[in-house]
C-alpha cells in the first residue's frame, strides 16, 4: 500500500529518477516534474501531495519561487535540494518555510529516513495527542497547534517537532547531538548550524516566549518556564 504521494522535482532526469527509485521501494508513489513551472501544474492538479522535494536551481522558476508560491496555499512539507552549501541559502529557505535543507551531494537512504520522519511527526497520532504547556506556551500535539495567550502560532513541522522536544524536557539541558537524534530521527553527519537556525527562529515566532530557550554555550539548548 502507498504511504504518501511524494512530488520530486529537478531538472536532472538522472537525480529524479535516482531518488524516484528509493522512494518508491519503500512504498512511496512519486510524481516528477522537471522545472519550478512544471512543478506548480503538478502540485495544484494533485490535491493530495504528501511532500515535495524540490531542486533550487532550476530553468523557467526557481525553487525558491515555487516554493514561495506553495507556501502561499498550503503547509505541505518541503525539503530543498541544492548544489551549494551557503549559509545564506540555508537561511533563506528557513525564512521560506522550507522544513528540511540538503546539499547535493546526498545519500539517498537519508533522504528517505528524512521523508519519512517528517511525515511521520506531520500526520501526528493518537500517541501524540497530549497538550503540553509550558511558561504560557501552550501545545496541542494531535492538532498540530501552538499558543500564546490564546494566539496562535505558526510553525513550521520541525519547529513544532523542536519546540515539542524542548517542552518535553523543560529544565534539562540539552546537547546538540541529542537534539538531532531525537528531532531529527537520522544519524546526522553535519555541523550545528541546522540546529541553531531552527532555534533562531523558533525563538522570533515565540516572540517574549522566545526567552525561555536558553543558550548552553559549548553544548546545547535547555527551555526554563
Amino acid at each position: 500500500m502507498d504511504k504518501g504521494r511524494i512530488l520530486v522535482v529537478d531538472d536532472e532526469g538522472r537525480m529524479r529518477k535516482l531518488v524516484r527509485d528509493f522512494l518508491q521501494r519503500e512504498n512511496y508513489e512519486v510524481l516528477e516534474a522537471a522545472d519550478g513551472s512544471e512543478a506548480l501544474d503538478v502540485f495544484f492538479a494533485n490535491g493530495d501531495i504528501s511532500l515535495v522535494i524540490l531542486d533550487v536551481m532550476m530553468p523557467k522558476m526557481d525553487g525558491w519561487q515555487v516554493c514561495r508560491e506553495i507556501r502561499s496555499f498550503s503547509k505541505t512539507p518541503i525539503i530543498m535540494l541544492t548544489a551549494r552549501s551557503d549559509e545564506r541559502d540555508e537561511l533563506q529557505g528557513f525564512e521560506l518555510g522550507v522544513d528540511e535543507y540538503i546539499s547535493k551531494p546526498f545519500s539517498p537512504k537519508i533522504l528517505v529516513a528524512r521523508v519519512e520522519a517528517i511525515l511521520r511527526r506531520s500526520r501526528g497520532g493518537a500517541e501524540d495527542g497530549e497538550i503540553l504547556e509550558v511558561g504560557g506556551i501552550r501545545m496541542d500535539r494531535a492538532a498540530h497547534m501552538v499558543e500564546i495567550e490564546g494566539k496562535s502560532v505558526d510553525l513550521s513541522y520541525k519547529e513544532f517537532e523542536l519546540l515539542a522536544y524542548f517542552m518535553e524536557n523543560k529544565g534539562i539541558a540539552l546537547s546538540r547531538e541529542k537534539i538531532l537524534n531525537n528531532v531529527w530521527n537520522y544519524d546526522y553527519f553535519g555541523d550545528a548550524r541546522t540546529i541553531d537556525t531552527h532555534v533562531k527562529k523558533l525563538r522570533s515566532k515565540l516572540g517574549d516566549k522566545g526567552e525561555l530557550i536558553k543558550t548552553i554555550w559549548g553544548m546545547g539548548y535547555k527551555l526554563e518556564a
